[in-house]
Formats: C-alpha cells, structure tokens, sequence
C-alpha cells in the first residue's frame, strides 16, 4: 500500500480515537449524576390488606406487609388496605383505603387519591401537595439565635386530608395550625386547632394565571437543548475538542507523510 494511503487510514483512525475517547469522558459526569440520585428511604411504612406499590409504569406489585421502605419517586395505592408510614423525622401518615400517593422530594407527600391523617413535629418542614394546592405548618418566623426549645420540638401537629369523588379537598386539623396555599403561594386559608375547610375542585384543580406559557416555553427550550441527554453546549465542546485533537493528529501525519515521499506512481 502506498505511503499516501496509509497517511490517510492512519488519520481516520486518530480521528474516529480522538472522537471516541470525548464521549467516554464526557459520560463520567452523567455517572456521578447518576451515583448522587441514591436517595435513602424516607420512612417506613406497615400496611394490612391490599397495598401495592408501582415497579415500573403501570405495573404494580403488592408491598411487604411487615416492613416497606418508602423511596422518593415510588407511587402507592392502598386498594382495600390501609397504610401506615413512619417518617424519618418522627412524624406519621395513615393512609385510608383507595388511595394513591408518592413523595416527589424527601419532605414533600403528594396525595393523588384518597385520604390521610397525620401527625408531624410542629417544627417539621414537611409537606402536603393535593393537586395546586400546598399544605404545611403554620410557623411565625421569627428572628432568633437560640435553638428551639425541647417542648416546642415535642409539639406536634394533627390532622387529616380528603379528596372527595367531586375533586373538591377537605382539610381538618385537631392540633396545632396548617396554611393551605395554591400554586402561586397565596395563602387561601389558615386553620387553627379543630378547624376545617373545604377548597372546591376549581381551585384544587385550576391552573396559575401567570407563567404558564414561560414555564411551557422553559420546557421545551430545555428539550431542545439537550440531544442524548448532553446540552448544546456540551456537544459543542465535544465537537470543538475533537477538532483540536484531530488537527494536530493531522498535523502529525502530515509531517511524517512529508518525511516518506516518494509518492506511489
């Protein structure tokens, strides 16, 4: 073969190397990533009766009966059965019968269908999410250096959510205060110890006046910029370091091809 030649397969091949070697480098962010999405239980739950949790889209399994860990992102529904979940924080959630619900962050419990009773740390950042709306402890900030006392860590808050077959919510407390506000954090009610209220399907249900075609837009311009889950700007440093690494690895054949001339007739 020809010296010309083998310059040439000699650069495909540095190339196609050079290429290579980006992508595998530019997956070790993904992996860590990826190592860093481990989350740890967030509590744990006993049931009785049918209770099944989600595997994978649409396919369910039933749940150990004893002992079930809770994990962020897992979907369950309580069929005929009843569930009862042990916080790490020291709080609890009773799940009634045909209810469907998962935690989308480690303090946040969305309720999808259904109803719970609760009993949470008056001092607990935890959360409750009914369609817009957010449900959490009523909590007077203020400024202070000292830590919360043990009697205040000791209070705890009671109460119990109900999403009724007309999509409207019921909210009751027995001790302590909750604020229920909407998605655009206005408070729709405040309610102090033995107090309820019921929140109608249009507000539970209704859509933010504001932001949603930003919010549509921020999405979609995010879809777009990512191709094989790299952003734009990552492929275009992986193109640009390709470039390099392939323009001087042509610049080296080249040189070398000069030194061995003569050209094949």
């Amino acid at each position: 073969m020809c010296t010309k030649r083998k310059g040439m397969i000699y650069k495909s091949f540095v190339y196609l190397l050079s290429i290579s070697l980006l992508l595998f480098l530019s997956g070790f962010p993904g992996m860590g990533a990826g190592a860093r999405e481990i989350k740890l239980p967030i509590g744990e739950m006993m049931s009785r009766g049918a209770v099944k949790f989600e595997t994978k889209q649409n396919i369910w399994e039933k749940v150990e009966p004893s002992h079930f860990p809770v994990l962020q992102g897992v979907r369950i529904r309580t069929e005929k059965g009843e569930a009862t979940i042990a916080l790490t924080n020291t709080g609890q959630v009773k799940v009634g019968s045909n209810s469907l619900f998962f935690f989308d962050q480690a303090d946040r419990f969305v309720l999808l269908q259904g109803s719970i009773e609760f009993r949470v740390p008056s001092v607990s950042e935890i959360n409750f999410k009914v369609g817009n709306l957010s449900i959490s402890n009523s909590r007077t900030l203020q400024a202070t250096n000292n830590p919360p006392n043990a009697a205040r860590i000791s209070e705890q808050t009671i109460g119990s959510i109900s999403i009724h077959s007309n999509g409207s919510v019921t909210v009751k407390t027995v001790q302590g205060k909750l604020s229920i506000l909407n998605q655009e954090r206005v408070v729709l009610a405040a309610l102090s110890a033995k107090d309820s209220v019921t929140i109608p399907s249009v507000t539970v249900e209704g859509k933010p006046r504001l932001m949603v075609a930003q919010v549509g837009e921020t999405a979609a311009t995010e879809e777009a910029a990512e191709y094989l889950g790299l952003s734009t700007w990552t492929w275009l440093g992986i193109i640009a370091g390709a470039a390099t690494i392939g323009g001087i690895a042509w610049a080296i054949a080249e040189s070398e091809e000069k030194e061995r001339r003569p050209i094949c007739p």
